[in-house]
């Protein structure tokens, strides 16, 4: 009988064995639900991680806005006094360029006198449709008349006819918004405020903007040593390039100008070039870069409100963003100021308040075969400078050919044309 027991448990060890290797096995099944329960548990950490990174990610960009409370409490002070926006879901936001020594890796472009100035100012129209975006530079210089303002320290200044950037330097950014809506009676929705630091680390962000020179420069103060042709400019070297006015062009702080929108417009080109805006490993460290040291209204000063911000503008095409300079010229005063050229200024500012386009280009053809000292308006000719932005063809009757047809058509006023660039534009061509 020793036989055969042997053969009871061989064929149970079998049997046992037999379930265990089918497919159908109660074996099998559990080591499935085995590989179930930690796959999910796997996707679970994943998935956990995954929102736990991007809550830290959304919760640094976050941090790195500041809301400017002070200057949203002035604005409401001056509420009654401030324009009344014309059309709805158009937006005009107020860009300020700050050149505070505060701050890390500030203090080594010059000595922290305690104020802040601003040699970069553009009021941004973007159109109801979205279907436009207008950025027109504020010269610093240009003599306004600036209101009664809070300084710093909560005294307030009296009202008076000085420089631009006087308004920036006595009381901040509420100051520069209520001189830009006294100028052109156009409601400023929001605000932004970056300093040196913000706008270096954009740059390097998208790996260098590139440039095209005509000749070398070699600008100490700027901090700044270029060979002519194509350049590709790192962060610092970008800074250096638009706050350069006397070693580049001819000097003058609308060259300066034209040199900023130029760069601002390449900058648009590279980052939608890089498909930046739809890559999440590229599109962070921009974002990192562009709301540090960043300081906006409150009503942008969440990643969430400057996301409903760039998702308006994200299918603009770029040869619809424009650059321009406000028409100016030297102040009658002192040619080292500036006045508005009117009445195109008015015009202009008139067409952005409506929502109307304008169109730009580097030589309106009123200007082919003209002196560059002149510009002409409706049939009459102003004396000025280069500087002059603003032109248009005109018949022998002394009315512009564009709109004299318009007129007699019935059909609505074209855009006029102002000197200036699109995103789109080559900066080397």
């Amino acid at each position: 009988m020793r036989g055969g027991g042997p053969e009871v448990t061989d064929s149970k060890g079998a049997e046992e064995r037999g379930r265990g290797a089918s497919p159908t096995g109660a074996g099998v099944r559990r080591r499935r639900r085995r590989w179930v329960r930690r796959t999910a548990t796997g996707v679970a950490v994943l998935v956990l991680g995954a929102v736990a990174a991007g809550w830290v990610a959304y919760e640094k960009l976050n941090g790195n806005i500041t809301a400017d409370n002070d200057a949203a409490a002035e604005l409401a002070r001056y509420e009654k006094e401030r324009p009344t926006a014309l059309v709805r879901d158009a937006q005009n936001i107020l860009l300020i360029g700050s050149d505070s020594r505060s701050g890390a890796g500030n203090r080594k472009y010059g000595r922290d006198s305690g104020t802040e100035r601003s040699d970069t100012t553009i009021l941004l129209h973007l159109s109801a449709n979205r279907r436009s975006a207008t950025a027109m530079s504020l010269p610093r210089d240009l003599m306004v008349d600036v209101p009664g303002c809070r300084r710093r320290d909560g005294t307030r200044t009296r009202p008076m006819l000085a420089m631009f950037n006087y308004a920036f330097e006595v009381g901040g950014s509420a100051c520069t918004i209520r001189t830009v809506e006294r100028l052109t009676d156009i409601r400023v929705d929001h605000h932004m405020v970056v300093d040196f630091h913000g706008f270096k680390d954009m740059v390097d962000a998208v790996d260098g903007v590139e440039v095209c020179l005509r000749k070398p420069i070699d600008d100490k103060a700027a901090k700044l040593r270029l060979p002519a042709g194509k350049v590709v400019l790192d962060g610092e070297q970008a800074l250096g390039y638009v706050r350069a006015r006397k070693s580049i062009g001819n000097g003058s702080d609308t060259d300066r100008m034209d040199r900023q929108q130029r760069f601002l417009g390449a900058l648009i080109s590279k980052v939608r070039s890089d498909d930046v805006l739809l890559n999440p490993a590229k599109l962070y460290p921009v974002l990192d870069a562009a709301t540090s040291s960043l300081t906006t209204d409150p009503g942008l000063a969440s990643l969430r409100g400057l996301y409903d911000l760039v998702r308006g503008m994200r299918d603009i095409p770029t040869k619809d963003i424009r650059f321009l300079t406000v028409p100016r010229t030297s102040y009658v005063l002192d040619p080292n100021r500036d006045q508005l050229v009117e009445p195109d200024a008015a015009r202009l500012f008139a067409r952005l308040r409506a929502d109307q386009p304008v169109a730009v280009a580097k030589r309106p053809r009123a200007a082919q075969g003209r002196s560059p000292h002149s510009v002409s308006l409706y049939g009459n000719t102003l004396s000025g400078n280069s500087s002059h932005d603003y032109e248009e063809e005109s018949n022998s009757d002394g009315m512009p050919t564009a709109i004299g047809v318009a007129l007699l058509s019935g059909t609505p006023d074209p855009a006029p044309t102002f000197r200036g660039n699109t995103a789109a534009q080559d900066a080397c061509g």
